[in-house]
């Protein structure tokens, strides 16, 4: 298909999928480079080969797998002309998405909790790659939260409908991309000493 051909709209459309696609393929290129340090690292001496992550992030994953569900949810419902739908499961979306922040930081009070800081004299190596990774994660749920807000915002405006939801379906792409690559970083933590 030539990317040229179409109307003005039909080529801004594909043109913001485009850096969209971009994006995500950067940020996975940045998360491989911290996943991969954290195997090299994993071979200092000073390794934490038996630490368990803690229950918090098990339950936040769990949190974001249905945060991504109630998306998809509110997209059907999209699709199908129910606004009041849409909107039920756009705030469930948001509120899980809160959720989610609050059981990772619960995770890393845990991690303090049994003694393992993530900086300074009593730090470990290991806490601090966990630390990084879980934080940079945390960030981009934050842009997918503010994206969600406008999505929302947007939705009680009724700019989108079944045939124009552009907007609606670039927040959904990267909310679902950020749900996926936290499953990926959680199994990564808990299976690779």
């Amino acid at each position: 298909m030539d990317l040229t051909q179409g109307t003005l709209e039909e080529k801004n459309n594909r043109a913001k999928k485009m850096m969209l696609w971009f994006g995500i393929i950067s940020l996975i290129m940045s998360f491989a480079g911290w996943t991969s340090a954290f195997v090299v690292s994993s071979s200092r001496p000073d390794w934490l080969k038996d630490f368990q992550l803690p229950n918090a992030f098990i339950v936040s994953t769990i949190v974001i797998i249905l945060s991504s569900i109630t998306f998809l949810l509110a997209k059907r419902a999209l699709k199908k002309g129910d606004k009041t739908q849409t909107s039920g499961f756009l705030l469930a979306t948001l509120v899980l998405g809160i959720v989610f922040i609050f059981y990772q930081f619960s995770g890393f009070q845990q991690i303090i909790d049994l003694g393992y800081n993530f900086t300074g004299p009593t730090s470990n190596v290991t806490m601090s790659y966990i630390y990084l990774i879980a934080m940079v994660h945390i960030l981009h749920v934050v842009v997918g939260l503010i994206c969600l807000i406008v999505v929302i915002y947007n939705n009680f405006k009724q700019k989108y409908s079944p045939a124009k939801m552009l907007g609606f379906e670039l927040a959904a792409t990267f909310w679902h991309f950020i749900d996926i690559l936290w499953v990926y970083l959680f199994l990564f933590l808990y299976f690779i000493r």
